[in-house]
């Protein structure tokens, strides 16, 4: 008999091209979970036999709309956000489950992610470590010396109040105020459902310009959403959470940047500075990924005039 109430849903935007291998350890996730893959309109998709598994096409292509998508329709009371070449622990819901138990004021429980590179199938098709119970693990602020030490480490909320540096207007200044045991980005972890659904509505109602027009950015809602719950229940210096630790919990798969599509990302900045402009943090980031996104486009365009003479 299926359980009504889902504890975990993981979401995955994909155009469909994910591997069977993929799909299989996905699948392999144990325990009271759903998982929901969001489609662009009119994907064809091939049947699915898991009913744990549910299929959603959003209203248009993209991951930002794809992945809001997703989002409001789970039914579980956490969430985990999941590309579709990425791979998670089998018993990330048993983490899940002890580590909310034992913190039950947490935001979100960090997973351990390692970073593979896509030719490196040996380590991507490795066993899974085992980790100690959570409920034996020691809480520490800070950095440890290792993350094979095996403990909980408080994660602090974004530093929001930090000042706005004049010189980010200057496009070959570095940003800084990122670096540092907080977190930034929603992918990866695991977030309580009740509050990421509180600030996609207050999100959305930011991407409303005017009565005609929606500002919806293709990219990014990964960084925009994390930042922007950061924001809606900003009380500085507390710890909203924890960073479990080695072995990894998440594969993180990376490829060559010849090989991915190019993504610019300052529109979904963008939005983080019209709702919270009182926040430093949210200007550095802003000039920082609006220089990021003009190099990139100038760069592909070169690169472009450079083929067309050849």
């Amino acid at each position: 008999m299926e359980l009504k109430e889902k504890i975990l849903s993981i979401v995955t935007p994909t155009r469909g091209n994910f591997s069977d291998y993929w799909l299989e350890q996905l699948l392999a996730v144990k325990g009271n979970v759903e998982f929901i893959l969001v489609y662009p309109p009119n994907e064809i998709v091939k049947p699915f036999y898991d009913p744990r598994l549910k299929v959603i096409h959003s209203s248009f292509k993209g991951e930002t709309i794809q992945r809001m998508t997703g989002i409001l329709n789970t039914s579980g009371k956490y969430i985990l956000a999941l590309d579709d070449d990425d791979f998670v622990h089998p018993d990330v819901l048993k983490f899940t489950s002890e580590y909310f138990q034992k913190n039950p004021h947490s935001w979100v429980l960090r997973l351990n992610k390692k970073n593979i590179s896509y030719l490196d199938e040996e380590t991507i098709k490795s066993d899974w470590g085992k980790l100690p119970e959570i409920s034996e693990m020691e809480i520490v602020k800070g950095r440890n010396k290792s993350d094979r030490e095996q403990t909980l480490r408080e994660i602090p909320i974004a530093p929001l109040e930090n000042k706005f540096k004049i010189s980010a207007f200057w496009p070959y200044t570095k940003r800084t105020d990122h670096k540092g045991p907080h977190i930034e980005n929603f992918n990866n972890k695991v977030w309580r459902t009740e509050m990421v659904k509180k600030s996609l509505f207050e999100l959305s109602n930011t991407m409303k310009l005017a009565d005609p027009i929606t500002w919806l950015p293709f990219w990014s809602l990964d960084r925009l959403l994390g930042l922007f719950l950061q924001a809606q229940y900003y009380q500085k210096d507390i710890c909203v959470g924890h960073w479990l630790p080695e072995p990894e919990q998440i594969r993180y798969i990376s490829k060559p940047y010849s090989l991915k599509e190019t993504r610019v990302i300052f529109p979904a900045d963008a939005l983080l500075v019209r709702k919270f402009p009182q926040y430093g943090y949210f200007w550095n980031l802003f000039f920082n990924e609006l220089y990021n996104g003009l190099k990139t486009t100038i760069k592909k365009k070169l690169s472009y005039i450079k083929h067309e003479k050849m």
